[in-house]
């Protein structure tokens, strides 16, 4: 087995274990907090404290993985509406999209990245 093969794996593996455990978390989240997350992050913002500041500073994280996926695909409607729900869940989209594009691009990361721009 190779390093690249290894490197793959590893990522793969990470992109599961962060996608369950986000589920999982995101499970006991709503039956301890409910399920208007949009509100308690409003209201961690507008609080100016550092659990605002992480979150402000995440949706940004959010926001730029979210324009990655529409610049990658074209902009193509499909592709607008997918980051748009992938900006809303996070990871638990995010993370299974870039396990599909592994499996597509055969484990090419720059073809994982750059998709069809040669």
């Amino acid at each position: 087995m190779t390093e690249s093969n290894n490197h793959q794996y590893f990522l793969k593996g990470l992109l599961i274990v962060q996608t369950l455990g986000l589920i999982a978390y995101t499970i006991i989240a709503i039956e301890n907090d409910g399920g208007n997350f949009l509100v308690r992050a409003q209201e961690f913002v507008l609080s100016m404290k550092w659990m605002g500041q992480f979150t402000l500073d995440f949706s940004c994280y959010l926001m730029l993985s979210a324009l990655w996926i529409m610049w990658r695909n074209k902009f193509t409607t499909k592709s607008i509406a997918f980051a748009l729900i992938a900006m809303i869940l996070g990871i638990i989209v995010f993370a299974p999209y870039l396990l599909y594009l592994l499996t597509q691009e055969n484990g090419n990361l720059k073809k994982v990245l750059v998709g069809n721009r040669e």
